[in-house]
C-alpha cells in the first residue's frame, strides 16, 4: 500500500470537514493514511501566516465562518454554528491520544475522527481529560492506559518531530496531504488528490522568482 501523509491539528475545522472523505478515499485507492498531528500555530506562522487574532474580521468571517458552513453542507457533515467555545484551549493532550495509538490503521483513524467530531459537532473541550477519557472508552480503549501514554515523553517527542517534519515539508495549514512528492493543502483539494491517485499530475515545471524578505 502507498502512504498518504496527513498533517493536521486535532482541533482543525477543515481537517474535520475532510476527515470521513479522506478515509473513504484511502480505502478506495488502497492508501495507508499516516497521521501526523501537529501544533498548528507554530507551523503556519513559520510559513508567514498571521495569527488568528491578527487577521481581519472579514477574513475570519469568510474563511472561518461561511466557508465552514458551506463545506459542511456540501460534505454533509454536522457542525456547530459558531467558533467552538474552547477552541483556544491547549489541544496537545488530544493530539497525544491519537499518537498514543500509533500513526496508522483503523483505531488511529477512528480516534482522530472522533476527536475532530467532538470538537466541531459537540463543542467539546479538547483539553479536558474527562472528555477525552469518554471518547477513548466509547471507542473501546482503556482510557487510563491511553491517557498515560498520551502524556508520555515518547509521544511528546513524536508531536515535536511532526511539527519539525511539517516545517521541513513546507506545510502551510491543516489539513495537508502528501502523496509521494505532491502536496495538497486543504480538504478542498481532496478531489485533486483523488485524481492524482488515479492519474498522477504532470510533474511541475513552474519557476518563480525568489521571494524578497525583509
Amino acid at each position: 500500500m502507498t502512504d498518504l501523509i496527513y498533517y493536521y491539528s486535532a482541533h482543525s475545522a477543515f481537517a474535520y470537514l475532510g476527515s470521513a472523505r479522506v478515509m473513504a478515499l484511502c480505502a478506495q485507492h488502497n492508501l495507508t493514511l499516516v497521521h501526523r498531528p501537529i501544533p498548528l500555530s507554530p507551523v503556519v506562522e513559520a510559513q508567514g501566516s498571521l495569527p488568528f487574532a491578527k487577521r481581519t474580521q472579514a477574513h475570519v468571517d469568510y474563511f472561518f465562518g461561511r466557508e465552514i458552513e458551506r463545506w459542511a453542507e456540501l460534505r454533509e457533515v454536522p457542525v456547530v454554528p459558531f467558533r467552538p467555545t474552547y477552541h483556544d484551549a491547549d489541544y496537545a493532550l488530544a493530539a497525544g491520544m491519537i499518537l498514543a495509538l500509533g500513526d496508522r490503521v483503523a483505531p488511529v483513524d477512528a480516534m482522530a475522527h472522533a476527536i475532530l467530531q467532538a470538537h466541531w459537532r459537540d463543542d467539546a473541550d479538547l483539553s479536558d481529560a474527562p472528555t477525552l477519557r469518554a471518547l477513548a472508552e466509547g471507542l473501546g480503549h482503556d482510557p487510563d492506559t491511553l491517557l498515560a501514554r498520551a502524556q508520555s515523553p515518547d509521544v511528546s517527542a513524536t508531536y515535536r518531530a511532526n511539527a519539525d517534519a511539517a516545517l521541513h515539508a513546507g506545510v502551510m495549514g491543516s489539513p495537508t496531504y502528501v502523496l509521494g512528492t505532491e502536496m495538497f493543502y486543504g480538504q478542498d483539494r481532496l478531489e485533486m488528490l483523488e485524481r492524482a491517485c488515479a492519474q498522477p499530475f504532470t510533474p511541475t515545471r513552474w519557476v518563480n522568482p525568489p521571494v524578497e524578505t525583509t
